[in-house]
């Protein structure tokens, strides 16, 4: 064989090499999505999996090991530092009743907390629904409930 043609062989085979491997890479990658789609509920592909049930444990909820899920448990993380921040600031600033519970108006807790997080009523609705402080009514508005008073009851 000359060496022109030994070459040629050689790159053909080198070239052949890299192109099946990207074959490889394509069709790996369609397998995954043809999965993924499968899985997705809003994919027009019939679903692998039948509907789950509101009695069905996993309903609602993000499959496990899944990055949605992920998220989730980096939200739920971050929303608890800032509600314990919540608490500490309103330890910090509010005053302690004689029944040894601390108290704080919004407003007072408003212009505080302002700095550190602008989301304070969401922060404070969570806090309360974990029982952590207590407050009337089922939302605080800025300059109408600068009045009302929130307990810390840690």
């Amino acid at each position: 064989m000359d060496e022109r043609k030994m070459h040629s062989t050689k790159a053909a085979s080198a070239h052949h090499g890299t192109v099946g491997e990207l074959t490889r890479g394509w069709q790996s990658w369609s397998e995954d999505h043809v999965d993924y789609q499968r899985r997705n509920p809003f994919s027009s592909e019939k679903p692998l999996t039948s509907h789950t049930r509101r009695e069905d444990p996993t309903y609602g909820r993000p499959p496990e090991g899944s990055k949605t899920e992920q998220r989730g448990k980096d939200a739920h993380s971050h929303i608890g530092r800032e509600v314990e921040e919540l608490c500490l600031v309103i330890r910090s600033v509010g005053k302690r009743g004689q029944d040894g519970y601390v108290r704080i108006t919004f407003k007072q807790l408003f212009d505080r907390y302002v700095t550190i997080s602008n989301k304070v009523v969401g922060v404070l609705l969570r806090a309360r629904k974990h029982g952590l402080v207590d407050f009337e009514g089922e939302m605080l508005w800025q300059g109408k409930d600068d009045g009302v008073v929130i307990t810390l009851l840690e």
